[in-house]
């Protein structure tokens, strides 16, 4: 699978972002209350979200850059449920205002790493509080976050437009998903197939690799290109564990 380096998430993360905020820029007053491809949750929610996850993990890192660590959100869950319960109902001008405000906030602090000589063994690798990880995972996370909930707008980009290297990132990332009895051999059209979890149930996912990450993230396949087999046999697609432990991804 294709290596993400700090360099190449930068600019995945870069492109992400102008994603979000072209699909913003886009929207009607009207389209701000009207349903997301989340259940329960209207567009404004899913902009309340990508604000306040863009501002949290510009936070991870500023904290990160004076050696000191703090909690992904104010209040924990509780207090990001809240936050964008409070926010989702914002005019479509302030969900823009706040949304591009939170999008700068957080390139620049990754942007930050690039002019650093000793980012690859420094600041990327900088602790944070967010899964206990470091500031690699959290572009990480960010890139996913942008990602998936510029699919969940539902302005008509869905996961078809997901590039292989974060459908290949999504593979491994998301293998924690696979129940412990159960392997999943990933088979991606046209691509060497991918094995995900080490239980003796094995179960073949073939299809385009987008709708194969669409489904692995929970997401509607946009292609309808999903099958599962075993043995030869067409079977149902096998349930998924919750996301990865951290904060939900909704």
């Amino acid at each position: 699978m294709t290596a993400i380096t700090p360099d190449t998430l930068l600019a995945e993360l870069h492109k992400a972002a102008d994603a979000v905020s072209s699909l913003a820029a886009k929207l009607a007053d009207a389209d701000v209350p009207a349903p997301s491809a989340l259940p329960g949750w209207t567009r404004g929610h899913v902009l309340a979200h990508i604000t306040g996850i863009s501002n949290a993990m510009a936070r991870q890192l500023e904290y990160a850059a004076r050696g000191e660590t703090v909690e992904l959100y104010d209040g924990g869950y509780d207090g990001r449920t809240k936050a964008i319960e409070m926010n989702a109902g914002h005019a479509l001008e302030r969900h823009r205002a706040d949304l591009d405000a939170a999008l700068e906030r957080a390139l620049r602090a990754f942007d930050s790493l690039a002019a650093d000589a000793d980012a690859d063994a420094g600041s990327w690798h900088a602790p944070i509080s967010y899964r206990g990880g470091v500031v690699l995972d959290g572009g990480f996370a960010l890139w996913r976050e942008l990602v998936i909930h510029a699919s969940d707008l539902n302005t008509g980009r869905g996961p078809e437009t997901w590039s292989r290297p974060f459908c290949e990132h999504l593979f491994t990332f998301l293998a924690a998903r696979v129940p412990e009895d159960q392997k999943l051999v990933l088979q991606p059209l046209g691509m060497p197939p991918v094995a995900i979890g080490t239980g003796g149930r094995s179960t073949v996912i073939s299809g385009m690799i987008t709708d194969i990450a669409a489904w692995l993230a929970g997401r509607e396949p946009s292609l309808g290109s999903l099958r599962a087999s075993a043995a030869a046999d067409d079977v149902d697609l096998p349930e998924l564990l919750p996301w990865p432990a951290g904060v939900p991804a909704k």
